[in-house]
C-alpha cells in the first residue's frame, strides 16, 4: 500500500523560513510540499489552479494582504498552519479554526508536532463536500474515494473497509466511520456493515450483493433498505 502524501504549499515572503519549512516538509515522509509562495496574491492564483490543496503553511504579516486576511477571504480554505514571528495573533488564529499556530524561529521537533496533528487531522477528515475520506492503517494513510468503497464492516474496535480491488482495517468504530460518509450514498442495512447504494447490483432474499462480496440485511430494516434503494434508484443494471 502507497503512502498517502498530505498535499501541501508554503506561503511565506522570506525565502529563508520558506526553504527551513520545505526542508522540514521532506523530512517527515507524508507532506508534499507542491510549490511555495511569497504572498497572499501569488498563493490565491495557484489555489484557483491547484483546488485540491490539503494544507497551508501561511505565513501573517506579508505584503499586499495579511494571511488572516486572506484565509477570511477563502469560502471554502484548506486546512491553515500559521507560521508568523508575532505571537499576538494566537487568539485569532484559533478563531479561524487553524490546526496550529508556529512560532518563529521554528525547530523541527515544534514542526513535527504541527505536522502529526495534519496527519491525525486528515485520518479522520469530514467529508463535508469532498468525493473522499483518508483511513488511517498501521502508519499509513490511505486516501479512498467515496465512489470506491463497497462497504465497511466492524470488526470489534476495528472497521474495515472494501474497494473492489483491496482491503483497509483501521481503528474505529463503525459509528464514528458513519459520520464521515455522505448519508445520501451510505446507509447501514445491518449493525455491522455500511454500504454504498451505488455498488449494489442484486437483493437476494435478505443479502446485498456487492461486486463479489454478499452484505446481510437485518430482518427488521429490510423495508427500510428496499425503500431507500427504491427511492434513490440506484441499483445497478
Amino acid at each position: 500500500m502507497e503512502r498517502f502524501h498530505i498535499k501541501c504549499i508554503i506561503t511565506d515572503d522570506e525565502p529563508i523560513a520558506a526553504k527551513g519549512l520545505q526542508g522540514y516538509a521532506a523530512k517527515t515522509g507524508f507532506l508534499e510540499v507542491v510549490t511555495t509562495c511569497e504572498n497572499a496574491i501569488e498563493l490565491n492564483g495557484v489555489l484557483k489552479q491547484q483546488p485540491a490543496i490539503d494544507l497551508l503553511f501561511l505565513d501573517i504579516e506579508m505584503p499586499y494582504m495579511t494571511g488572516i486576511e486572506f484565509l477570511k477571504s477563502l469560502p471554502h480554505p484548506p486546512k491553515v498552519i500559521f507560521t508568523t514571528a508575532y505571537e499576538q495573533y494566537a487568539i485569532q488564529g484559533f478563531e479561524l479554526d487553524v490546526l496550529d499556530y508556529l512560532v518563529k524561529p521554528v525547530s523541527f521537533e515544534r514542526f513535527l508536532k504541527a505536522a502529526n496533528k495534519a496527519y491525525d487531522y486528515f485520518s479522520v477528515q469530514q467529508p463535508g463536500d469532498q468525493s473522499y475520506i483518508f483511513i488511517k492503517s498501521d502508519t499509513k494513510l490511505e486516501k479512498l474515494l467515496f465512489n470506491d468503497i463497497l462497504f465497511a464492516e466492524a470488526l470489534g474496535n476495528y472497521v474495515a473497509f472494501y474497494t473492489a480491488d483491496k482491503k483497509i482495517v483501521t481503528h474505529a468504530t463503525l459509528k464514528s466511520v458513519q459520520e464521515k460518509l455522505p448519508s445520501r450514498q451510505f446507509f447501514q442495512p445491518h449493525k455491522s456493515y455500511l454500504v454504498n447504494m451505488q455498488h449494489i447490483s442484486a437483493i437476494e432474499g435478505n443479502i446485498l450483493h456487492m461486486g463479489t462480496y454478499e452484505v446481510p440485511i437485518s430482518k427488521y430494516q429490510k423495508e427500510e433498505v428496499l425503500e431507500k434503494i427504491v427511492n434513490n434508484k440506484l441499483l445497478k443494471k
